[in-house]
């Protein structure tokens, strides 16, 4: 297996304080990896990485802001968890690549350009229905990466079956408003920080990712029928004031 990665530039300007950013954001210590590259090992998108996941965590090591942060790497990982798992330092490397996502998102990265309009299509469905509209985020993100009919021979199986339905189905009593409270936090915390505005209003996309799964794990788990569960409330004390 040949791995296609750009070589580093060391003679980058660097940012002293960029490690800090990364750890303080996801919560792992950074410093710890050692470059044993059992991440990249177990990641079965390596081939289609520019950089592997080894080489992404030595880019924060150094200080490389800009070359981690424009790389496309942080936005192919499927957050499938086998870095992490394969850690031997027990860093939870998913993690920190889908911190860098969110922080590529802030600085006006996005090398891939259609990742990125799923996830924006993707929230901004959770925000207007409290759980993703599966039709209807599928007809919006045809149309605006420019593939309108990609997809288009598996809506007739589907529909048959069942999977897909014409109208959304919004989660039952006060799912639809805990979701959307999730949402408004998520707002007031980017106003505090001064980060701009996302790309949709208040379903803001560029937070962190604990807030981003939070999110997309309460539409997931609405009340209503074919539900896993109820949603569970997220309101904090400064929510319900």
């Amino acid at each position: 297996m040949q791995i296609h990665a750009r070589p580093l530039d060391l003679a980058q300007a660097r940012d002293a304080g960029f490690q800090a950013d990364v750890a303080r954001e996801s919560g792992q210590c950074l410093a710890s990896c050692y470059q044993c590259g059992n991440c990249t090992a177990g990641c079965v998108y390596t081939p289609d990485y520019d950089f592997p996941v080894h080489q992404v965590l030595r880019l924060v090591q150094l200080g490389l802001k800009d070359r981690a942060l424009s790389c496309r790497a942080i936005w192919l990982c499927a957050s499938c968890q086998a870095c992490t798992t394969r850690c031997p330092n027990n860093i939870d490397v998913a993690k920190v690549m889908d911190v860098l996502r969110h922080m590529a998102r802030r600085a006006g990265h996005a090398p891939e350009r259609c990742v990125k309009i799923f996830a924006d299509s993707f929230l901004a469905s959770v925000a207007k229905h409290g759980r993703v509209f599966e039709a209807g985020l599928a007809a919006v993100f045809a149309l605006k990466s420019g593939r309108p009919l990609q997809d288009a021979s598996l809506g007739p199986p589907m529909l048959a079956r069942g999977k897909l339905a014409f109208l959304p189905h919004e989660p039952e009593g006060n799912g639809k408003a805990e979701v959307a409270a999730i949402f408004a936090r998520f707002a007031r915390r980017f106003a505090v920080q001064g980060v701009g505005p996302g790309s949709h209003g208040a379903a803001q996309s560029n937070g962190t990712a604990e807030d981003t799964s939070s999110a997309s794990q309460s539409a997931d788990q609405g009340s209503g029928p074919g539900s896993h569960g109820a949603v569970q409330s997220t309101d904090t004390a400064e929510d319900k004031k």
